[in-house]
């Protein structure tokens, strides 16, 4: 059963210009236990379709079922069963990495010495355990994205939903947050869906990637399946079955953060 079932799912934004269609009709299956990485030009609509999918923003149009709970009439369901992880974080600066996690642990609603319990652990299991008492303002960059993530975790969700998780770390940061994605999924089964502007990351990272343009899916497959379709090889780059794809080069799509 899928865990992610998407069908027509649409989001158009009114303005004072018109209406902004961000999200025209987005169709998505995704089985437990994958790691699908979600591709697209600057407002292609894949930060709109994450934050629907995680009821931060209602639909306009469509419907979807997010681990089992219906995303409309199960809102609370939804969020029970999912992290997410936004692009800029949510970390304070002026707390330690300790009260962040327990802090989270409690709006999840777990009693005092369980949501302790859980900090600890998570810090561990994410390489953070050393830091529990460091300020957040003090870490690095990779460091605060471990913390990130950690926070999505604190409820144990089955989906984990990653929005530019690399944005702004070095090569050996992102590669160590690739190992801790794939580490998510091999020892604990977690399924994670992720945006990237970087090909290499989805090349490495996805078992199957979903090309996002103009707020519809225009693709979808295996790395090795859509080069082989769009590019003519399974072995070509997927910086060429991008631009075969959507018609524009991957540094076009990585100029500015997403932001619809």
């Amino acid at each position: 059963m899928p865990i992610i079932s998407a069908s027509g799912l649409a989001r158009t934004f009114t303005t004072k210009a018109g209406p902004v269609h961000a999200v025209r009709s987005v169709d998505l299956t995704v089985m437990p236990g994958e790691i699908v990485g979600l591709l697209g030009p600057n407002g292609a609509g894949k930060t709109t379709t994450l934050r629907m999918l995680t009821t931060l923003l209602a639909p306009t149009g469509g419907a979807a079922t997010v681990a089992g709970r219906d995303l409309t009439a199960d809102p609370a369901g939804v969020r029970e069963r999912c992290g997410y992880v936004a692009q800029s974080g949510g970390v304070d600066p002026h707390v330690t990495v300790r009260e962040e996690l327990v802090t989270q642990g409690r709006l999840y609603r777990l009693g005092k010495a369980e949501a302790v319990a859980r900090a600890a652990g998570l810090a561990g299991r994410l390489g953070l355990g050393g830091l529990l008492d460091r300020r957040t303002a003090a870490l690095s960059g990779g460091q605060r994205r471990r913390l990130d993530i950690a926070m999505g975790l604190t409820h144990r969700p089955p989906l984990l939903l990653l929005d530019e998780p690399t944005t702004g770390l070095d090569p050996g940061s992102r590669e160590d947050l690739w190992d801790l994605v794939r580490g998510l999924r091999d020892d604990f089964g977690t399924t994670v869906v992720l945006t990237t502007h970087h090909l290499d990351e989805a090349d490495a990272l996805a078992d199957r990637l979903v090309v996002i343009d103009g707020g519809l899916v225009v693709a979808e497959g295996t790395p090795a399946a859509l080069k082989a379709a769009h590019a003519g090889s399974p072995d070509a780059s997927l910086h060429d079955t991008f631009l075969a794809i959507t018609g524009r080069t991957p540094a076009a799509a990585e100029a500015a953060p997403v932001t619809v």
